[in-house]
């Protein structure tokens, strides 16, 4: 096979990294002569997991424009320096396919890229596209789509194959159920205070069936100490509380029911996994993208639903005890994920990437 150099750009959030080491994985299967290059920003979350999958990592001091308010002014002044170091990038590396994965790290890259007429192609995880991509749609070659309904957002150049998860989430056993409920509770790779503090506020309401209860609760760094203080002065005993979970399918494995909010890459991992979820969204979310991917789960009944302004801790706390109760609706929620179900996906990406270099 002829060796080629790919370069994987975005992030900002795990969100993003995942499934850009996900495609970057299988198309290092299909031609193990291939060199890649991620190219993110400079968050230290972002370098943790490149590090972790010693991956060949960039990062580009770089934030985002959309929703900063005055904080725009700072995200302009870096612009400037991210684009110098993209261009000497592409240059030094002088790839044979640029792919952005989303996110505002990928922009100056993947528009540097198709100006020098390197083939690009851009992976769109939500159904509404994100400000980066539809700004990058006119320069790109092919834009890959997570859900059906977002192809008429992308003018003929998208392609509906769905959302790329890491391989372990595709491999999880359906989960044994007991008498017992087990909750994994997440708000995205760098934690949500709201739904943190929405959990404090719920656990005094189910603390008489805390010895039914397991919970697993990322936090993010930020609200660690409390959330766990939390947990004990109600007397809840089994739990685990961390930051982060590095091995977050472990976690899809022994859970019976997911609170978490509706972050693309949660959602694609909720359908690979098939695991039930009671989602959150993020209510400041760009374009209210999370409330839109809920609702497609929603749709099909694969996942419920709590606005944050509808959010108390009572109705937290009845659907909680709910599925603790009912855990028959949680296997009908399982079966219903089948009808959103992809297969393959980031082998037919990595097909489509090597298509557009036209070798392998």
């Amino acid at each position: 096979m002829t060796r080629r150099e790919v370069i994987i750009s975005g992030g900002g959030t795990a969100g993003h990294l995942y499934p850009a080491l996900a495609v970057g994985q299988k198309m290092k299967e299909q031609n193990p002569e291939l060199h890649l290059t991620f190219v993110g920003s400079s968050r230290s979350l972002e370098k943790n997991i490149m590090n972790q999958y010693h991956a060949n990592f960039i990062p580009l001091r770089i934030e985002g424009i959309k929703g900063k308010g005055l904080k725009v002014l700072k995200s302009i002044i870096l612009l400037p320096p991210s684009f110098f170091k993209s261009l000497a990038i592409l240059i030094r590396i002088k790839p044979n396919l640029v792919v952005g994965v989303g996110g505002y790290s990928s922009g100056p890259i993947v528009l540097l890229a198709s100006w020098m007429k390197i083939p690009t192609i851009i992976l769109e995880q939500n159904i509404h596209p994100g400000f980066t991509n539809r700004l990058l749609l006119p320069w790109v070659k092919r834009a890959v789509v997570s859900f059906k309904n977002s192809l008429p957002s992308f003018k003929g150049k998208g392609i509906f194959i769905g959302n790329p998860v890491r391989e372990k989430f595709y491999n999880l056993s359906p989960k044994q159920r007991n008498s017992r409920l087990s909750l994994l509770i997440f708000g995205g790779s760098q934690g949500s205070h709201f739904l943190n503090q929405a959990i404090k506020l719920t656990l005094p309401l189910i603390s008489k069936e805390r010895g039914n209860l397991r919970i697993f609760h990322q936090t993010g760094e930020k609200d660690l100490d409390w959330v766990k203080t939390a947990y004990i002065q109600n007397g809840f005993k089994d739990i685990t509380v961390a930051p982060f979970f590095l091995d977050m399918a472990s976690y899809f494995q022994k859970a019976d029911l997911i609170i978490s909010r509706a972050g693309a890459t949660t959602i694609a991992e909720l359908i690979s996994s098939r695991r039930a979820a009671l989602l959150i969204p993020f209510s400041q979310a760009s374009d209210n993208h999370q409330v839109l991917n809920a609702r497609e789960l929603e749709k099909i009944g694969a996942a419920e639903i709590i606005l944050e302004e509808e959010f108390t801790p009572e109705i937290l706390a009845q659907k909680i005890l709910y599925f603790l109760n009912n855990k028959e609706k949680i296997n009908q929620m399982e079966k219903n994920l089948v009808l959103m179900g992809t297969e393959n996906v980031a082998e037919k990406i990595s097909n489509l990437c090597f298509e557009l270099m036209g070798t392998q």
